[in-house]
């Protein structure tokens, strides 16, 4: 079934987020997903969904933050979408599509008995988020954004599929770390050595012969082949109006190319009501280790559940009005 080569067992960032696997829908593929903390009904379980080409482990720092500063116990679920991580690839990769990845999502969500969640989405993960908001809204208590919207910024995209590119065709250890710490430090220009390595480790890994492997399918850049600097998509703005009746988090890097500053104020615009968060000094994704954000984030999650929990549409006494 998978067709990339995946690290040991042992492999470090792996280690520290297990995982078990499931198969939504029939089509044989497998998720692989982390729970930590406990599922009840009292509480809104966190559900985050990683960026393109991105994997759970871009959120291990950060669950370990949330249940330092929240409560300890807190349901969150990682995953990875196919194609990404310990998931299985799709076998056609016209299939890979935010809307098959939204239903997918959602499978996952019923087959861990999970009937409403906030949903937190990086990137493209904030696609996938909305794209659940057209088909399956009622299992969205709470939205969280980051570095996404409606309106794709070409130049970030292309110069995101450009970089792995790039990556993929350093197959040697010295001449791929030189050129991926350069493409890191742009983002995260007061790393040091030893963190943009550890950064780099989240999507590409070095094997015992000194090859270096990417922790997704290639298939997905070969998906944004034609795609050019000047390309212009259609806006989704009625995408991001689904959100319009959930509780919603607005959250920028300073340094992202993936969502401009005139598109993250025009969001906000649009949802007053909204809370907006700007992470300074880095780009994406948000590395979501520092206690300003994440406290914020748990504090949006605590609300969202008890909102939800005082929701009488939700509980079922609201009164017909016929």
């Amino acid at each position: 079934m998978r067709k990339r080569i995946l690290p040991p067992d042992d492999y470090p960032l792996f280690e520290k987020i297990p995982v078990r696997l499931i198969t939504p829908g029939a089509g044989g593929m497998e998720m692989a997903f982390h729970l930590c903390g406990r599922l009840d009904d009292k509480r809104l379980p966190l559900i985050c969904i990683p960026g393109y080409c991105r994997n759970m482990v871009d959120f291990a720092d950060f669950v370990s933050r949330f249940h330092q500063l929240g409560d300890p116990d807190w349901p969150i679920v990682l995953i990875d979408l196919f194609g990404r991580g310990r998931s299985s690839d799709r076998k056609d990769p016209s299939d890979y599509t935010t809307t098959n990845d939204g239903n997918d999502l959602a499978m996952l969500a019923a087959g861990l008995g999970i009937q409403r969640a906030v949903f937190l989405g990086q990137d493209h993960g904030g696609q996938v988020l909305m794209a659940l908001g057209l088909s399956h809204s009622h299992l969205i208590g709470g939205a969280i954004l980051i570095d996404c919207a409606p309106l794709t910024h070409t130049p970030g995209l292309v110069r995101l599929r450009d970089n792995y590119l790039l990556m993929a065709k350093l197959a040697r250890r010295r001449q791929f770390l030189s050129i991926a710490r350069q493409v890191m430090a742009k983002s995260y220009p007061g790393a040091t050595r030893r963190e943009l390595d550890a950064l780099i480790a989240r999507t590409h890994f070095i094997s015992v012969k000194g090859r270096t492997r990417a922790l997704f399918d290639l298939a997905l850049l070969k998906r944004l082949h034609s795609i050019q600097f000047e390309d212009l998509f259609e806006a989704r703005w009625p995408f991001f109006a689904l959100l319009g009746d959930k509780p919603l988090m607005l959250i920028r890097t300073q340094l992202s190319d993936q969502l401009l500053r005139e598109t993250f104020a025009h969001m906000a615009q649009l949802r007053s009501d909204a809370i907006q968060f700007v992470i300074a000094g880095q780009g994406s994704p948000a590395l979501l280790s520092g206690a300003d954000e994440v406290g914020a984030i748990v504090d949006f999650v605590a609300n969202a559940s008890k909102l939800d929990r005082l929701d009488p549409v939700v509980s079922g006494d609201r009164k017909s009005t016929r």
